[in-house]
């Protein structure tokens, strides 16, 4: 081999390495200055798939910066039961990690285009005590959120949620699902929403006071009709297109007569004509849970449970609510029972919890009207709900199968001797287990909370009302066949 060869294989030799060094020192380099776009796409979709998060080493050695994914799913997704319960996996919240300003939800695509009238503070947020400045009608979504009150009261909010919900879909920089979005203009709108808290409004401005003829609930509400009476937007359709919170039982008991026509979100029909409130054009939601919700890892097990039967709350009740005492002198002896009276007061709520957290079947039974608040409370307790009223409508049941986490009970067999404990004690562990864990997985979507998420109780609430909507929409369009003919 000559010389010139032989200098030329030791250069090529020294070569190689030194370059295959500068490119992984350059690689190296590229991966810290933090831009994801430079990771191969399959090698990042790998990442989100595999993890809830990740790491890049910032140019401060002190603290990696983190990456977060937004997501209110669990991270193990059961997609058997994602179709059954109509909750989607979010992909649209992964695509909008690494950016600074969320993406506008485009009305076009979102399943309600909604209406929302500005109606003066005193059928809002005023009726929160907000301070206000002038002229103001609506809080800034991103500066104070008015707070709810507590208690009882928080049980019948929904309302509050939805309207938040609407300011926020108007408002950029809230993350939220693109379900609802306010529209500006009434005419490309498809639910007209009526922002009255109603049950707010029973709750606190009931009673008449001296010199005073009426109370603040019935004059806000006479207001109301007047109010949306003289609106075009309710005369193009008779209020049909509209939408009325009303959850409370005993809220808009005053205008539900003139305002029937439109659309009603209720806790249940115990209280409603059939002419006014129906399951043909009205929404069932939950009531918004009191009790604390138990995280999936912190969930006991069958055994963990050692109490057969829970219930705590009020007792002796009229009308359908007899029921409640008879099963009470039938149960209070029983030793892995328990039912006794309890309140709000003296730490009740927090008792209640507990009790549900250790129980492995808690009592849903019929008082005033055929709902209760303690459904829900049961749910997010993973305590597998026994459901003893005829006459209950329940949430988002075109959707949801109830019996696949509850047990249902007519309540002319739970009354008689020894047949619901025979019942439940006979239920086995693994049918048991079944049960509790899709109460686990179906139990975000009763949570209320601002920002919603997608899946939890508001985004469920409007995916309802869209679902309604095709059905009132068929009405609406059959009455309209020849009002639109002109005659010549």
């Amino acid at each position: 081999m000559s010389e010139k060869s032989r200098l030329s294989s030791r250069f090529l030799f020294f070569l190689i390495p030194v370059s295959m060094f500068f490119f992984i020192i350059s690689s190296v380099s590229l991966l810290q200055l933090g831009n994801i776009s430079l990771l191969p796409g399959s090698i990042f979709k790998l990442i989100l798939v595999n993890s809830t998060s990740f790491y890049l080493k910032s140019n401060d050695k002190s603290e990696p910066v983190k990456i977060p994914i937004f997501s209110s799913m669990p991270s193990q997704i059961d997609t058997k039961s994602s179709m059954r319960s109509g909750v989607k996996c979010p992909n649209s919240e992964i695509a909008a990690i690494g950016k600074n300003k969320k993406k506008n939800c485009d009305p076009n695509q979102a399943l309600l285009r909604v209406y929302m009238y500005d109606l003066p503070p005193e059928f809002h947020f005023g009726l929160l005590d907000w301070k206000r400045k002038a002229n103001q009608t609506w809080p800034n979504v991103l500066d104070h959120i008015p707070p709810y009150p507590g208690g009882l009261n928080l049980q019948h909010s929904m309302e509050y949620w939805l309207t938040l919900d609407l300011l926020a879909s108007s408002t950029p920089d809230v993350r939220r699902p693109c379900s609802a979005v306010r529209v500006q203009n009434s005419s490309l709108a498809d639910i007209i929403f009526v922002p009255f808290f109603s049950s707010l409004s029973y709750n606190r401005h009931s009673k008449v006071y001296e010199k005073e003829k009426v109370s603040v609930n019935q004059r806000l509400q006479d207001r109301l009709v007047q109010v949306l009476m003289g609106q075009d937007e309710w005369k193009r359709f008779g209020g049909r297109d509209h939408l009325i919170v009303a959850h409370h039982p005993n809220s808009m008991l005053d205008a539900r007569k003139m305002l029937g026509s439109a659309m009603f979100i209720l806790a249940d029909f115990g209280r409603y004509p059939v002419e006014i409130a129906n399951p043909g054009k009205d929404i069932i939601a939950p009531y918004k849970h009191v009790v604390r919700t138990i995280s999936s890892g912190e969930s006991a097990q069958f055994d963990g449970r050692p109490i057969l039967v829970f219930f705590q709350g009020a007792i002796y009740r009229k009308d359908r609510g007899v029921i409640r005492q008879e099963l009470y002198y039938l149960l209070r002896d029983e030793k892995d029972v328990h039912f006794t009276f309890g309140t709000v007061r003296g730490n009740g709520i927090n008792k209640a919890s507990q009790g549900m957290a250790s129980s492995k079947f808690c009592l849903n039974i019929a008082g005033d009207t055929p709902s209760s608040n303690r459904l829900f409370d049961a749910i997010v307790s993973h305590c597998v709900p026994v459901i003893i009223s005829d006459e209950i409508e329940l949430p988002f049941e075109d959707v949801l199968d109830y019996s696949e986490f509850s047990v249902f009970v007519r309540a002319s067999d739970a009354v008689k001797k020894g047949y619901l404990l025979n019942l439940l004690r006979n239920i086995e562990r693994d049918k048991w287990t079944m049960m509790w864990e899709r109460l686990k997985n179906i139990a975000p979507q009763f949570e209320y909370q601002y920002p919603s998420q997608p899946g939890d109780a508001v985004d469920m609430i409007w995916k309802a009302i869209s679902r309604k909507r095709s059905s009132v929409q068929f009405t609406l369009n059959r009455k309209n066949r020849y009002q639109r003919t002109e005659i010549q």
